[in-house]
């Protein structure tokens, strides 16, 4: 949105109003609405510092405050969509219904406002792009697939079923990372009150001994230190951390992508985003294909879906190839991000006029890759959750027990 000042004759006087608009028509056409007399000029100028101030802080704010969508609730809603497209309902009319009949805060403001949007003569793609935290990238690339073949009900009906299986696996993360995580937090509770109320109690102890304490013991007292001088103030510190972070991460394209870079090399989060991205890019693309729409074009769509940046840079270099009217396996090959069998398939289905089957056939592995991955994830976790525990535990042990250990050795030396 730009900011405009449009200046409007009155009763022989000339007053000059703000309005943000995307474009000078769009300006006057507002002045023109909101007040009488005659428009003379818009111009295009900086907001001002009080507008800017409080644009910030409403887009602060909204980005604590916003959430996405319970997924029962808008998986519901999808199939309710579907039902009243395909019974020749309007769109219009039948998101207002679902709007009366839910009970979900979030889905009424969501839903109402693409209503509004659509009765304003907005596509209910364009609308529902406002909202792609709440609905999801792969919801908008659906809604422009019904759009694109004419068929709305149809892609509302496969958008279901592909959210119901995304919650299925994240119900399997979840389960998978239970155990894991309820250990973690059983002993990081462990050793706060450790520190807190027992270390505490040696420290008079090792004060005592006025020598020259062990590594472990340093690490702990510095812990405790720590923990009693400063803990609010740490515990401030991360708040604002974990604020700051979410704002650049939804503001910075930069820092997002840097962190998409990050993820990206850290054990196992790598292979999860790697083959969730590619199980997603296969399957809208295999739907977008197998339902006539043009190869670029399908690839613009379902690259566009994409979360990972790193993900996302390296995809669009295909259909940059595509354009330029290179094969489809080509430009997967210049991605260094699929396998030579899957190139081979792909070949394969471009020579033989079948790239819409081969396509399904490229997404259930990817499919299959990414569940073997989240039911080994429990196992995968181990190693590093016994790693932690075992650090946590020798330094316990050796900051307490060294000491300990040296003034009995110091006894009977002297004895």
């Amino acid at each position: 949105m730009k900011y405009f000042i449009v200046t409007v004759l009155s009763k022989g006087k000339k007053s000059e109003y703000g309005f943000y608009a995307e474009h000078k028509k769009e300006a006057q056409y507002l002045a023109k609405i909101k007040f009488t007399g005659m428009v003379l000029k818009a111009v295009e100028s900086s907001p001002p510092l009080e507008d800017q101030f409080k644009k910030f802080k409403e887009t602060f704010l909204s980005n604590i405050k916003k959430r996405k969508l319970k997924q029962d609730s808008l998986i519901a809603a999808i199939r309710q969509l579907a039902v009243m497209a395909n019974a020749g309902i309007s769109i219009h009319d039948s998101l207002h219904e679902i709007t009366e009949a839910t009970t979900d805060k979030t889905l009424q403001i969501v839903l109402g406002t693409m209503a509004e949007d659509i009765n304003a003569g907005h596509s209910l793609s364009k609308s529902a792009s406002k909202f792609t935290y709440e609905l999801g990238t792969l919801s908008i690339a659906m809604i422009e697939l019904g759009e694109k073949t004419g068929n709305m009900a149809d892609a509302l009906h496969k958008l279901a079923d592909m959210l119901e299986e995304i919650r299925r696996n994240i119900i399997k993360f979840k389960k998978a990372m239970a155990y894991p995580r309820n250990v973690m937090i059983a002993m990081a509770v462990a050793f706060t009150i450790l520190i807190s109320y027992v270390v505490p109690q040696f420290k008079a102890i090792f004060e005592q001994l006025h020598a020259e304490l062990p590594l472990p013991t340093k690490i702990l007292l510095f812990l405790e230190h720590l923990f009693n001088t400063y803990g609010l103030y740490v515990l401030g510190a991360i708040v604002v951390f974990i604020f700051v972070f979410r704002y650049m991460l939804d503001h910075n394209r930069e820092f997002r992508y840097k962190w998409h870079q990050f993820l990206l090399k850290t054990y196992l989060i790598k292979n999860i985003i790697m083959f969730a991205t590619l199980n997603r890019f296969t399957l809208v693309f295999s739907e977008l294909v197998r339902a006539g729409i043009p190869i670029a074009e399908a690839l613009e769509t379902s690259t566009a879906m994409i979360d990972s940046l790193p993900l996302q840079e390296k995809l669009l270099t295909v259909r940059t190839t595509v354009e330029r009217g290179g094969s489809l396996h080509a430009g997967l090959v210049e991605t260094k991000l699929f396998e030579n069998m899957i190139i081979q398939m792909v070949s394969a289905g471009e020579s033989s006029g079948q790239l819409d089957a081969m396509m399904q056939k490229v997404m259930e592995y990817y499919k299959m890759r990414f569940d073997a991955i989240i039911d080994g994830l429990s196992e995968a976790v181990e190693p590093i959750m016994l790693f932690l525990i075992a650090g946590m535990v020798i330094l316990l042990a050796l900051g307490i027990f060294l000491p300990m250990w040296s003034m009995g050795n110091a006894v009977n030396g002297r004895k």
